[in-house]
């Protein structure tokens, strides 16, 4: 059985944890573990292997990720599908059935939820694993344990047959499904055999089955990589897979389970999954409460924050957003995000994780730009030219190699080389510990959309 995880989406209710360039599933909030890493641990036990399905900019992190599990050693059968944009989880879904045999049985997951009782969802998969073998769509229903109107529900008829999806309904509804009994959260967990879910997805949404079939005769293989170009990938439609499929199709079967589910989808959630201190409080970093229950505290490094007679609140800090608000709100966190639009804030941390390696804004103002980069042994930057900004390497720990237009040179700790705006440059690390340095940037414009790679052995030029 394989396990297709679905690195798609940005968490936007999650903000400012949680953003485009780093989105919840690879943020580590439990014992310094991410959401990708406890998905690919718990579907590793149960699973043959892993295809991960990400945008192509979030590859990098999940190689990272995957490199800080313990025993990584034992994810070897793990490939990846890269989109370079999103199309929600249909077309997703249907390529990456399009890379596996037909008669493969697939458990598709969402990276970025918790399941607690492993017992039980053993349980749960072995039976749908049965369920799927029999020619099923199988979605995995979770028995609601309070009248919740966030999350989808699905009716559960005879024989485990799925009678209707319901999006979020309201308090009334929720509380009569509560009642009936046989009305499930839809978790978006699935499990089919490949070949079935293929021929479903011809019958009932042909559009994007043959849009996706068309962009797959054209995807870039290399060994354990796929990669779906740009313009193949924009003749796609983008739709989910309960409006594309589940909602049609006549061989989708609710398998009714409690495994301790949570999708882990506002700082509310978040609060209740995490362990409490004193006074109820949840603090991630340095904090000091006084007088303070019930707060969910997220500290920004060695930031101190300090509370007084604060209740049943959020404090997150980052260091270049602070958000304060009543745990009660946090529904509105994405209607913050809708607001700020295409801010940068909403895309980025001030630490930035790149294929290879990192850099950190130690200062951002009119007409300069301060940063901490990091270089990874045997990584390089792209072969690049700026048009708007001069730049300043110098370099703290470690030997950089340097190429200047046609010029190579190798900048050791405490020496700095220039660039001027328009040359072509590239750093690499040729050494065995990474390379640190300070850039600093002087120009008109120093936004990091003034690049243009002309060589980039990360498939980005």
């Amino acid at each position: 059985m394989t396990n297709v995880i679905l690195c798609g989406g940005s968490g936007t209710r999650l903000f400012p944890l949680s953003r485009t360039f780093m989105p919840k599933q690879f943020v580590s909030f439990f014992n310094g573990e991410s959401l990708f890493e406890l998905t690919l641990k718990r579907n590793f036990a149960l699973c043959d292997k892993a295809l991960v399905v990400c945008n192509a900019e979030q590859y990098f992190l999940a190689l990272d990720k995957i490199e800080q599990i313990k025993a990584h050693k034992l994810l070897t059968n793990i490939s990846y599908l890269l989109e370079p944009i999103a199309k929600n989880t249909a077309p997703a879904i249907t390529l990456a059935c399009l890379d596996l045999p037909l008669d493969e049985i697939v458990l598709v997951t969402p990276s970025d939820h918790l399941i607690k009782n492993m017992d039980s969802y053993g349980e749960a998969l072995q039976k749908a694993k049965e369920l799927a073998g029999n020619g099923s769509l199988v979605t995995f229903g979770i028995t609601p344990k309070s009248p919740h109107t966030g999350f989808g529900y699905i009716q559960m008829g005879k024989d485990f047959n799925a009678e209707s999806f319901i999006e979020k309904p309201k308090l009334e509804i929720a509380q009569d499904f509560l009642t009936k009994g046989n009305y499930f959260w839809n978790s978006g967990l699935f499990c089919f055999r490949v070949e079935v879910l293929l021929q479903e997805m011809q019958k009932y949404s042909p559009d994007i089955f043959n849009q996706c079939k068309a962009a797959y005769t054209k995807v870039i293989k290399d060994k354990n990589l796929r990669r779906i170009p740009l313009e193949a990938m924009e003749e796609i439609s983008s739709n989910s897979i309960d409006y594309a499929l589940m909602e049609k199709s006549k061989c989708v079967k609710v398998l009714p389970c409690d495994i301790g589910w949570s999708d882990v989808g506002s700082f509310d959630t978040l609060y209740e999954e995490l362990p409490k201190g004193k006074d109820g409080n949840v603090i991630l970093g340095n904090s000091l409460p006084l007088n303070s229950k019930n707060n969910l505290i997220i500290s920004h490094k060695d930031k101190l924050i300090a509370l007084l007679g604060i209740e049943d609140c959020m404090v997150i800090d980052t260091g270049d957003v602070l958000l304060v608000g009543k745990r009660s709100e946090c529904q509105s966190v994405k209607a913050l995000v809708e607001h700020l639009g295409d801010n940068e804030v909403c895309k980025t941390h001030l630490t930035t994780h790149r294929p290879w390696g990192s850099y950190t804004i130690l200062e951002d103002s009119a007409g300069y730009k301060i940063k901490k980069i990091i270089v990874k042994p045997g990584k390089s930057l792209s072969l690049q030219k700026h048009f708007h900004r001069n730049e300043h390497w110098i370099v703290v720990s470690g030997s950089a190699s340097v190429q200047v237009g046609d010029e190579k040179k190798l900048v050791r700790p405490n020496e700095s080389t220039y660039i001027k705006m328009g040359e072509v440059h590239r750093l690499s690390n040729e050494g065995k510990i990474p390379v640190i340095l300070i850039e600093a940037q002087v120009g008109e414009y120093t936004g990091e959309d003034d690049i243009v790679r002309l060589d980039d052995v990360y498939g980005r030029s």
